[in-house]
């Protein structure tokens, strides 16, 4: 028998503890009631209570002696009309949109449906109770000993991404203690810290945290949602990777880890999901949000309020004109910075944020309160630039304050490496910035987040290894997963003996990794690629939760490694790397040369003619080291080396004719063709040719 709570405040919402009791608040606009459930630690339920307080569409309650680690979800009650966008059903038990910690994952069954499982459609209400398939959320105290906690606060010219997965990055580490692998402490572990600081990325962008949900479809096969993009929690932890329990420590734990990386230097940022939710299409279940108020978070069609406006492919948008929903995905990005300390955040299909109608509004609602708050405005705002909806490609086309995921960058380079550039102009572009696409609108270098491989995809060592997928482990056949491999293909242009095959393959490595480190912008590396990490041609292992996805330290290719620290320190030393503004390409400001210049194989400075007469696998780029417009700290110029980067993907070794004017001569500090090349061990004169191996990248300094 249920009762009434104290009318406690409709702010803020979630459950707060104040040491004596608990306020709880929960956001809906066309609810008839709502009750508060609450269970003990072994799921025996011990009250219900009545929130009959609504104040600005909030219903509240506070209940004395509850605290923290108080089990608890709720049952709203209103009208079942899915012709109406109304999907309210008591007999669902519900999580709390602003829960900071949930304990559990559902039992997939007719019970968590909000139709009556087995009618050929949704609109007769089921009355089964799906509180015992549920999982619970769980009071916690917010209170952490963060002592001295500075943010590292990285320029993003100076910034290196290191995408990487909480669970995957320590589950095999054998020098992380076995009870901690695949957690929060576990990449807090000094052996995981050491790893990443000795690489020297400066920041570690994690796939979802946010507490997310397994979906029937890969329970019932024995797969696992591996790469956690059903977000269903948006305050709280994922449980799952927490070794000190579910009941609070994992938010605890989550801290610690940020604590720990912040010490070591890192960054934190976190690959957010807030287009979409768990709960799938209007056949899908009732978890939290539709039973809540279906028509307020989600998208509804026009045309049906039965079904959900998807341009995200999974089933539902949330619905950003809404100002709630807004409001939500605002408290949760404010609750990460503020009470969790992460610096940044990487926005999947981030086009679906910005839809305020049908197209992609750049103005739209979510960027201008973004770029108001004295809090986000502050951090780093990565986007996904796309989603599967009309028009969802929007490479470029993001505003300032945001950096974005460059897919040019990504395509072009690897249509470079493999021989099938159409042309090196692109290429040109795509090193030094991407300016056609960021600089009109007054954004940076750094605006470009410069990859080519990423967790969606195959792994670099795939990537020059296979030329089809190989997702057969996913259950689908190996229909899903992208059919487009941009490896390189050696046919009948390449080695057939296997020892020259692996040196390629090898070689091909080192090229894409060199190329992304030498390219102007913020490089991002996936986790593994410097040591050769394989999922055995598998390029979309969202569902493998195993040695398919997880990093094999046993096996890391510990030359690989020694060369991606070494072009992430050149970076660093160079500034002319890293500049913070793009390039002019012109003689200027009483200077005498150009801050970059174009060379062809012959040592002669491209042409109008030489760009647009098919020149598609070899471009020399020199980097003037005495014009950078960037200042130091203090506001002194910055100078550095000149720099010469020679890029030949053409399947035959070359000679590589030095140009004049601008040194004596030139020392060899990386080639891709000798990885264990020692730096000043070559120097070639000014006008003479340096032999130059085919498929390969060789970075010079100037000397004199």
């Amino acid at each position: 028998m249920s009762r009434a709570a104290w009318p406690g405040e409709n702010v803020p919402l979630g459950a707060t503890w104040d040491g004596e009791g608990t306020n709880f608040a929960l956001f809906s606009e066309h609810a008839e009631a709502v009750e508060l459930v609450l269970y003990d630690r072994s799921g025996e339920m011990t009250a219900i209570y009545d929130l009959l307080e609504r104040t600005d569409l909030h219903w509240h309650g506070y209940v004395y002696g509850v605290g923290p680690g108080q089990h608890y979800g709720y049952r709203v009650h209103g009208r079942y009309e899915p012709q109406h966008g109304l999907r309210f059903n008591r007999h669902k038990f519900l999580l709390d949109p602003y829960a900071k910690a949930i304990t559990g994952t559902p039992q997939w069954g007719p019970e968590v449906f909000g139709y009556r499982w087995g009618e050929q459609e949704d609109t007769v209400p089921s009355e089964l109770d799906s509180a015992p398939c549920m999982p619970r959320c769980v009071v916690i105290d917010p209170n952490f000993p963060w002592g001295e906690d500075r943010r590292p606060n990285t320029t993003w010219a100076d910034t290196v991404i290191y995408e990487t997965h909480v669970r995957g990055f320590t589950m095999r580490h054998p020098d992380v203690p076995a009870d901690l692998r695949g957690t929060y402490a576990g990449l807090a572990h000094p052996a995981a810290i050491e790893h990443l600081t000795r690489l020297g990325v400066t920041a570690v962008e994690l796939m979802p945290v946010h507490h997310f949900v397994d979906p029937a479809h890969l329970t019932e096969k024995g797969l696992r949602n591996y790469w956690g993009y059903d977000s269903i929690g948006y305050f709280a932890p994922e449980s799952r990777y927490s070794s000190q329990g579910m009941r609070g420590g994992q938010v605890r734990e989550f801290k610690a880890m940020v604590r720990a990386l912040h010490r070591a230097g890192l960054e934190v940022i976190l690959d957010v999901v807030y287009n979409h939710t768990a709960e799938g299409n209007h056949l899908g279940p009732t978890l939290s949000f539709r039973g809540i108020d279906n028509s307020a978070y989600y998208k509804l069609s026009d045309e049906d309020r039965r079904h959900y406006w998807d341009v995200t492919g999974t089933g539902n948008t949330l619905n950003v004109r809404q100002p709630q929903t807004l409001q939500l995905i605002m408290d949760s990005l404010r609750y990460w910075v503020i009470e969790m300390h992460v610096d940044g955040f990487r926005f999947d299909l981030a086009a679906a944020l910005a839809r305020q109608f049908y197209d992609v509004d750049r103005l739209s609602a979510f960027f201008d309160i973004i770029h108001q708050d004295p809090v986000l405005s502050q951090v780093k705002l990565i986007a996904e630039p796309w989603d599967v909806g009309p028009g969802g490609y929007q490479v470029g086309n993001f505003p300032v304050r945001w950096a974005e995921w460059n897919g040019r960058y990504r395509d072009t380079v690897r249509d470079y490496w493999r021989g099938q550039s159409r042309g090196v102009s692109d290429l040109a572009y795509r090193l030094t910035g991407s300016s056609d696409l960021y600089q009109g609108d007054g954004r940076r270098p750094w605006a470009s987040i410069n990859f080519v491989t990423a967790h969606d995809g195959f792994t670099l060592r795939d990537l020059v290894s296979y030329n089809d997928k190989h997702n057969q482990d996913n259950g689908e056949d190996n229909r899903d997963g992208t059919d487009d491999n941009r490896s390189w293909n050696h046919g009948a242009e390449g080695p057939t003996d296997d020892a020259e095959v692996n040196e390629l393959r090898a070689r091909q490595q080192r090229n894409f990794l060199a190329t992304v480190f030498i390219s102007q912008g913020c490089p991002m590396l996936l986790n593994g690629d410097e040591i050769g990490r394989t999922q055995q041609g598998n390029n979309n292992a969202y569902c493998q939760d195993n040695e398919i996805s997880w990093l094999d330290w046993e096996e890391a290719d510990a030359s690989l490694r020694a060369f991606t620290q070494r072009l992430i320190t050149l970076r660093r030393e160079h500034p002319v790397l890293h500049r913070q503004r793009f390039f002019e390409g012109q003689i200027g400001r009483g200077y005498k040369r150009k801050d970059i210049a174009w060379f062809r194989r012959d040592g002669r400075e491209m042409t109008d003619r030489h760009w647009t007469a098919g020149e598609r696998q070899s471009l020399g780029m020199l980097l003037n080291g005495e014009m950078i417009p960037d200042r130091g700290p203090r506001g002194e110029a910055i100078t550095d080396d000149t720099l010469l980067v020679l890029l030949h993907a053409n399947h035959e070794d070359t000679l590589w004719q030095m140009p004049a004017g601008w040194a004596r001569s030139w020392e060899v500090l990386v080639d891709t063709a000798l990885p264990e090349d020692a730096a000043g061990t070559r120097t070639v004169g000014a006008g003479e040719a340096l032999p130059v191996t085919a498929r390969s990248l060789v970075i010079l300094r100037s000397r004199g």
